[in-house]
């Protein structure tokens, strides 16, 4: 009979606010993780840009960090997106089929118009322009490129204004408020050790 080689891992799900970075210390002084939660020994998995909100996930623990952050994983992570102007079925059809970006073409992703979701004030607010108007769609993606939202966003024509994460894989921002956090355990396979009897130098197989 095999053995469970599991190990419980400690993860944490912030709801990350705007401005504030995802790491604990800043030489420039800005807000950061350290201004909501103390957390030794706990590494962010995965980042969440300085001007967006929402789901981050921090664990204490190095495999389950990579399998959370490395994109060859593809764990699907959801987005709450708003953008300037009336997003139509055709921007949306392009983001489905996957949009041509400057370091190549996007994964085909999971695009949907939405209403105006019920989300805590940002603070400062996204600026009004009475001319010009918004709308909301639920966008998720495979990948973890530079900024890759709000540049698929603009690639259809229709620049993201406000940007909020609310799911990686099956983990979700729930009823977390900006700042607000909740620790779990999990199981992940524990490391495999390094086989003692390795090949040494100028050893035959």
């Amino acid at each position: 009979m095999g053995t469970d080689r599991r190990v419980m891992a400690k993860i944490i799900l912030l709801n990350k606010p705007f401005r504030v970075l995802s790491q604990f210390t800043d030489s420039e002084g800005r807000e950061t993780l350290a201004h909501y939660l103390r957390a030794p020994g706990f590494r962010a998995a995965g980042r969440l840009d300085y001007d967006s909100e929402g789901l981050l996930l921090l664990t204490d623990n190095g495999s389950l960090q990579q399998r959370i952050a490395n994109p060859a994983n593809k764990l699907w992570k959801t987005y709450l997106v708003q953008v300037e102007g009336d997003i139509d079925e055709a921007a949306l059809a392009r983001l489905r089929t996957g949009v041509i970006l400057k370091d190549g073409a996007t994964l085909p992703a999971r695009a949907s118009r939405i209403e105006p979701p019920a989300l805590w004030p940002r603070l400062p607010p996204v600026r009004e322009r009475q001319q010009i108007p918004d709308s909301w769609l639920e966008l998720s993606i495979r990948e973890g490129r530079n900024r890759q939202i709000r540049r698929m966003t603009a690639a259809v024509g229709f620049p993201t204004l406000r940007l909020v994460r609310v799911k990686i894989g099956d983990w979700t921002l729930a009823k977390l408020q900006p700042g607000e956090y909740i620790q779990q355990e999990v199981h992940v396979p524990a490391a495999t050790p390094k086989s003692r009897h390795s090949k040494t130098r100028g050893q035959r197989k």
